[in-house]
């Protein structure tokens, strides 16, 4: 059981999820309905996850704080669309809750992706629910709930409640 994500961890955790990403892009294309049903979420997503690698790849850092400060840039400046935005918006809460980290912890991975959810909502004029915003928010909450039932939850059992709670609300 892993206790503490690194650097070179993280870096593997955001190219496995840009490939699931890319890979499923047309299904997540289908899903979309909001504001218009165009049809490009996962495509512009696709997109703003590539950017981000991208700029991961720039850095040779290997604090995990760091690296989450990379992805964020590089989803901002390389954000497609409205989903491309709202994902640089979770990555830049994401970031932000995990500033000035080597390492995260479980109960540090659950809070960091409260912070990404956070984020997302404060940043956008008019948030609306059923979007990815519920998803993400739904998500950081099932995270938050494994570390709150068991201190000494493991990286494994944050994720998996995160996915979880990401499908639930789905």
């Amino acid at each position: 059981m892993t206790e503490h994500i690194d650097g070179v961890t993280f870096r593997r955790l955001i190219a496995a999820a840009y490939r699931k990403l890319y890979a499923n892009r047309e299904q997540v294309n289908a899903l979309n309905v909001y504001p218009v049903p165009d049809g490009d979420t996962g495509n512009n997503m696709s997109l703003t996850m590539e950017a981000a690698l991208n700029e991961l790849a720039k850095t040779d850092a290997d604090e995990v704080g760091l690296l989450a400060q990379a992805v964020a840039t590089g989803s901002l400046m390389g954000s497609r669309g409205n989903s491309g935005v709202i994902l640089s918006q979770l990555f830049r809460g994401l970031a932000a809750g995990l500033q000035g980290r080597r390492t995260v912890d479980a109960a540090g991975l659950a809070w960091a992706l409260q912070q990404g959810a956070e984020m997302a909502y404060a940043n956008l004029l008019k948030p609306v629910e059923g979007t990815i915003l519920t998803v993400a928010r739904e998500s950081a909450a099932a995270a938050q709930q494994v570390v709150q039932k068991d201190p000494g939850a493991t990286i494994q059992q944050v994720l998996a409640a995160a996915c979880r709670g990401a499908e639930a609300a789905l």
